[in-house]
């Protein structure tokens, strides 16, 4: 391939599903190796299959991308609105007698396969070529559109995998066309990346099987190859395919979840790329710095949920707090003040791990009628009489005091929790003003809650306990 060529590398999903992270991972893979080298990152919509494409597929795929950041330099390019330029070429082909109309059979072609399988042989559909020459057979223009792929060897170097060797022979007569007017998926990708002067294919491991025909239909045209990168594919943590089971679902999904697109982005490129370093958090500037094809595995890369939630939870941790409480917001009850959810957010910073956990761990700051069992409030070995007992000397003493930040509520605390005990008092204080076993710590709480919600809690915890 020319070095000189100018870098361009497109990202070519199908409209005929949801953006899975599969989906994205090559999206950004693509992306980061054009930004690197200061190449062009195309959008091009494969939207061929008139009967499974749809336009709410084709919406979150655009709205996915743009959401995870990664902008795109030309496009969406619609391979629907490309017919013609498709017509032209399936024409040559057909002229030149490359390619021909096939008309056997559903059930001929089963019947082969089975022949094939029972011999040990790779499937294939191959034309009787004698046939073909010697009938009418060629003239018939009905059936599939098929493309006579030669009997030679075709090798390429993969950028990830090293050389790869195919032979033509074994391919068979590939369809590249329903007719004239609908073209099929590795005729179009050929002759698209040709004509858009795609530099690099960047795509996963499952499409390695399509580049040989790909290559030959551009021969066959005297068009200009791609060189090649297959990424391997995302694996569960059992090793075996990706599924629901796995985390396997939609990025839009991810986003309602309440994960963040910087900490998604840097959770993906991670999934088959080895920085070389202990380093696992990135922005996206620092990938495109960092990143390159050479540090890509051939090997499967392992889907790992809790690692994700890891990577999210330190992105919450160094966010603003003004910009995480904006994020949290719909997760919190309608009506919220922003004021009082920058409090709440602020507390539980440390601890959630994504957006959508905030609503639960902080539903107590919400609701003042607290249902919980009155056996929560006792600490070790304390009896119900002792909570009770606590819980009116904290009542009486806070009462009084009209400083109710944390520091001062710590220092009122000094005297009675050497008298009465640490765990004695702080708990049952704990569980009154939150109704869980774990919660933030009392202060933190009476803080936010204010004095008035802090008494009317410790009253009702009181009650709790004297039934």
């Amino acid at each position: 391939m020319d070095n000189k060529r100018k870098i361009r590398v497109r990202f070519a999903p199908s409209p005929t599903g949801l953006f899975t992270m599969g989906n994205a991972r090559t999206a950004l893979f693509n992306y980061l190796f054009a930004k690197k080298n200061k190449g062009k990152f195309i959008l091009r919509i494969e939207d061929t299959d008139i009967e499974r494409s749809e336009k709410k597929y084709e919406k979150d795929i655009i709205e996915s991308l743009k959401w995870l950041g990664l902008d795109w330099d030309e496009g969406p390019i619609y391979q629907s609105e490309r017919t013609e330029i498709y017509q032209q070429y399936i024409k040559k082909l057909l002229d030149s007698g490359q390619a021909f109309y096939c008309d056997h059979t559903k059930k001929e072609l089963e019947k082969e396969k089975k022949e094939q399988i029972d011999k040990k042989q790779a499937p294939r559909h191959i034309c009787n070529k004698f046939e073909i020459r010697n009938s009418k057979f060629e003239n018939k223009k009905k059936g599939i559109i098929r493309f006579r792929c030669p009997d030679k060897k075709v090798v390429f170097d993969d950028l990830i995998r090293g050389k790869l060797e195919f032979n033509g022979s074994l391919l068979g007569d590939i369809s590249i066309a329903k007719d004239k007017q609908t073209p099929l998926y590795n005729f179009t990708a050929a002759i698209d990346d040709a004509e858009m002067q795609i530099s690099h294919v960047i795509r996963g491991e499952d499409h390695i099987s399509n580049t040989p025909k790909q290559i030959l239909i551009q021969e066959a045209l005297e068009l200009k190859s791609s060189q090649f990168a297959h990424l391997p594919l995302i694996l569960g943590p059992d090793k075996s395919k990706m599924s629901k089971r796995h985390g396997a679902i939609s990025v839009g999904e991810y986003q309602k979840q309440g994960y963040l697109s910087e900490a998604l982005v840097n959770f993906m490129v991670l999934l088959g790329w080895n920085p070389g370093t202990e380093k696992e958090i990135f922005n996206l500037e620092e990938l495109i710095k960092e990143f390159s094809l050479e540090r890509v595995h051939k090997g499967g890369a392992i889907f790992n949920l809790q690692r994700l939630d890891w990577i999210n939870g330190q992105y919450i941790k160094n966010m603003d707090t003004n910009e995480l409480t904006e994020k949290c917001l719909p997760y919190l009850p309608k009506g919220t003040e922003l004021k009082f959810a920058k409090k709440v957010v602020a507390l539980e910073k440390e601890r959630i791990k994504k957006l959508s956990e905030i609503g639960e761990l902080t539903k107590f700051f919400f609701n003042d009628e607290l249902e919980y069992d009155p056996e929560l409030l006792i600490w070790k070995k304390m009896s119900l009489k002792e909570v009770k007992n606590n819980l009116e000397i904290l009542e009486k003493k806070l009462s009084k005091t009209e400083d109710f930040d944390q520091k001062s509520l710590e220092d009122l605390m000094i005297p009675l929790r050497e008298k009465y005990g640490t765990g004695e008092l702080l708990w049952p204080l704990r569980v009154a003003l939150s109704g869980q076993s774990n919660s933030p710590g009392p202060f933190e709480i009476m803080e936010i809650l204010g004095k008035e919600k802090t008494l009317k809690r410790i009253k009702k915890a009181i009650k709790k306990v004297s039934l």
